[in-house]
């Protein structure tokens, strides 16, 4: 039970340090980096509409894409705008030194934080089930946290925020993963 725990903890901190990859950016000039954001943006869609159009879409036509798949996919689209709406409405009303931060960046914080959650909650359900699959899931999560992490960094700075703020905010984000995993941790000795 305990190396579990160790293996599922030291798998997860590894995963959200990942969210630190934006450090590489600290040696660019500020003209460099403006000249590369839209490629870091760019980059950041690119991989949400691939996950979505090559790895989701085609799992759910396997297994019978159904009208209640139809329905979930409406409703998270739908959230998401009420979500948007909520976040363009309160920045709106904000005082001038708070409307710095363009409100697609807070939205992009909030998706990354409930993002690496699952992926926290992958990582503690996959060591419950053995070591060989905690250990290909935490490779799996690496691998596809680079340019994730890349490109939310990118979409930060864009949203009006400053390195050292996007690369502590990222990480914060980042940190979800932890209690995702603890939570499926706990949550999995419990049932069994």
């Amino acid at each position: 039970m305990s190396n579990i725990w160790f293996y599922s903890l030291i798998s997860v901190i590894i995963v959200s340090l990942i969210s630190l990859i934006g450090l590489f950016t600290f040696s660019m000039s500020d003209k460099k980096l403006q000249s590369l954001l839209n490629y870091f943006v760019s980059f950041a869609v690119g991989a949400l509409i691939g996950d979505v159009f090559i790895h989701i879409l085609p799992e759910l036509a396997k297994n019978k894409f159904s009208q209640t798949i139809s329905f979930y996919i409406l409703f998270g689209i739908l959230f998401t705008f009420i979500i948007e709406k909520c976040i363009h409405i309160r920045h709106i009303n904000k005082p001038d030194a708070l409307k710095k931060y363009k409100p697609f960046s807070i939205i992009s914080l909030y998706g990354d934080s409930v993002h690496n959650l699952i992926d926290g909650i992958m990582i503690g359900a996959s060591y419950l089930i053995s070591f060989p699959l905690g250990f290909a899931t935490t490779i799996a999560v690496v691998l596809h946290e680079i340019p994730t992490e890349i490109g939310h960094f990118g979409v930060l700075i864009k949203g009006g925020f400053t390195r050292n703020k996007a690369l502590f905010f990222n990480f914060l984000s980042a940190l979800t993963a932890i209690l995702g995993t603890i939570l499926s941790l706990i949550i999995g000795f419990n049932i069994e």
